[in-house]
């Protein structure tokens, strides 16, 4: 059954390729194939996938290099990596720079339709936020030509109708989750993709301790990681987060470290 969802696999293994693309499209996805990381630039210079798999060992650059090449057109576009030999270090190495997931070859058929369709499904709230946030800003390209102020009536454009999960609060803390940004009393700052998420999922549990594994899991959709995995990875995150909110990331005041079990926000 189609799915109108666009995939594309980067990897210089022509079986891989060929045996992956035939797992997704006889799902129902639409496919594209690149051999190399020049390939597979070209192709997103050309338009935008709903998702990407990656492998770490390209013959003209490696994955973890490009991967940041990638963020950078797609902030919002899922990445898979792909690599025969993981480890910790290239796992969070691959996370710090906005990979989705970690998956070892050989594929399994059932995870990865099973993650495919996980991942893309949580994109669905992500993709209409960045319509609407292109519409807006269209919108106000075109009022601005015309020389006249926004419409401040809601029959003009009903798409961009205020959107009741734009914002999330917590005491003095707000979230923009079209925008990535946070908001502290008088102090507005964006954060990464993946690190905003990581304190959606805070603020959400806010304020009760969020485990190191719930937060990976809801935060990037990890399951089945260790707790070593797990605490190695949320720790990176908690620290950008601090340097962010806290006056003083060394002693902070917010996001709170609870011994053995994770961290919580406490405003």
């Amino acid at each position: 059954m189609p799915t109108n969802h666009s995939i594309l696999i980067i990897d210089d293994e022509p079986n891989l390729r060929r045996s992956l693309g035939l797992i997704l499209q006889r799902a129902g996805y639409t496919i594209t194939t690149a051999a190399n990381a020049k390939e597979a630039t070209q192709l997103l210079q050309a338009g935008a996938f709903d998702l990407t798999f990656l492998d770490i060992k390209l013959p003209d650059q490696n994955g973890i290099q490009l991967l940041p090449q990638l963020r950078e057109l797609y902030p919002d576009m899922p990445v898979l990596i792909l690599t025969a030999h993981a480890t910790l270090d290239s796992a969070i190495g691959a996370v710090r720079l906005g990979a989705r997931d970690y998956l070892l070859k050989p594929i399994d058929p059932e995870t990865i339709l099973n993650r495919v369709q996980t991942i893309l499904r949580e994109q669905k709230p992500k993709r209409r936020r960045e319509i609407t946030t292109q519409l807006q800003s269209l919108l106000s390209e075109l009022q601005s030509i015309n020389g006249s102020e926004p419409s401040k009536s809601a029959n003009d454009v009903p798409v961009l109708q205020a959107d009741p999960t734009r914002y999330l609060k917590c005491g003095p803390i707000v979230l923009d989750r079209h925008t990535h940004s946070v908001k502290l009393k008088d102090f507005t700052s964006s954060l990464p993709p993946s690190t905003f998420e990581y304190l959606v999922t805070l603020v959400r549990h806010s304020p009760q301790p969020v485990t190191y594994e719930k937060l990976v899991s809801e935060s990037q959709g990890y399951q089945n990681v260790s707790r070593a995995e797990a605490r190695e990875i949320a720790r990176w995150q908690m620290h950008e987060i601090r340097k962010i909110l806290e006056s003083d990331p060394r002693h902070p005041q917010l996001i709170i470290t609870v011994r053995d079990l994770g961290y919580r926000l406490v405003v």
